[in-house]
Order: structure tokens, then C-alpha cells, then sequence
């Protein structure tokens, strides 16, 4: 029973009046004086400014990421669209030959029909790579889609508007294949 006594008495009150004391000797010890040097910062601040580096670190790396998806994406889209352009232009002489061979009597219907339908097979293997042809013929001249290579006076013609023809030129989107070469009035 003696050993119970001694858990039950209670704490003398100067033990915590003396605690207290303590605490604030300890936290005056610890605001810096002038000239002093500032103390180190508590564990709780050096955890959050690590934090704070590290969710900066975490951004950065996400936005570098972020756009280097979408430079590398848009470099794909890009070499898609020239190697489809250097493609259909490698094909465009046979398309230049069909077109002679269709405006070319022939006797033997059996081969012309043959040639036109080669002929539109071919067309419509352009349109389904979203080839398309750039209008020309009596349209106003457009230098970016027209590469004039004769001029005539026209009076019935208006003011720089092709007349002729001589190569029909192909667009895929917004970039030129091939330029049309034609003949412009006045």
C-alpha cells in the first residue's frame, strides 16, 4: 500500500509553474537579438520548404513533359504531311500521262475505257489521302497556288484570270504539291 500513496499524491503546482518558466526562457532564447545571427529554422519549416521544392520540381517536370508531348506530336503530324506530299508528288507524272491518254482519240473502246477507269482509281486514291485539285481554270491568279507561265491580252478575259491549263496542280490540306502552270489574260 505504501508503493499506492506514492502514484497517488498529486504533482506540487511549483513543478509546473517551474515548466512553464522554462518554456519561456527557451522561446526568448530562441528569438534573435539585433546583430545576432537568426537560429536555424524548426524541422516543421525545413520539412515544408523541401515540400514546396519538391512540388515546384513536380511542376516543372510535368510542364516539360506536357510540352514536350506536343512538340513531339506535332513533329510526327509534320513528317506524316511531308512524306504523303513527296509520296503523291513521286505519282504525279503517271497521273500527267493518263490525263494526255484520255484527251487522245482512240478507235478501241475496250482500251479507253480501261484508261478512264485507271483514271479514276487514281483519283480517288488522291481524295483518300485528302489530296485534292487546286482549281484553275478561269479563276483569278493566285501566285501561293499558280505558277504562270504565259501571259496573253484577252478582252473577253478579266483582269488576271487563267485561261489555259497546261499542268494541274494538287493541295493536301493547306500545302501545295504541285503548282498549277498556267496561262493568265492582261
Amino acid at each position: 500500500m505504501a508503493k499506492d500513496k506514492k502514484k497517488q499524491q498529486p504533482i506540487p503546482e511549483d513543478v509546473s509553474v517551474e515548466t512553464e518558466a522554462a518554456e519561456q526562457a527557451g522561446n526568448e532564447a530562441r528569438e534573435p537579438e539585433a546583430g545576432q545571427p537568426a537560429p536555424e529554422a524548426s524541422q516543421d519549416q525545413k520539412d515544408g520548404q523541401l515540400l514546396a521544392e519538391a512540388a515546384d520540381k513536380y511542376l516543372r517536370l510535368a510542364a516539360e513533359y506536357d510540352n514536350y508531348r506536343k512538340r513531339t506530336a506535332k513533329e510526327k503530324e509534320s513528317a506524316w504531311s511531308e512524306a504523303k506530299a513527296q509520296t503523291v508528288a513521286a505519282f504525279l507524272p503517271v497521273y500527267d500521262n493518263l490525263e494526255r491518254a484520255l484527251k487522245q482519240t482512240c478507235a478501241d473502246e475496250a482500251y479507253k475505257k480501261g484508261v478512264e477507269m485507271t483514271m479514276k482509281g487514281f483519283q480517288d486514291a488522291l481524295a483518300g489521302l485528302g489530296v485534292e485539285l487546286i482549281p484553275a481554270l478561269d479563276e483569278t491568279f493566285d501566285p501561293n497556288r499558280h505558277n504562270a507561265v504565259m501571259h496573253c491580252d484577252d478582252p473577253e478575259a478579266g483582269e488576271n484570270t487563267i485561261v489555259e491549263v497546261f499542268q494541274q496542280g494538287f493541295i493536301c490540306g493547306e500545302k501545295v504539291i504541285r503548282f498549277s502552270m498556267v496561262k493568265v489574260a492582261n
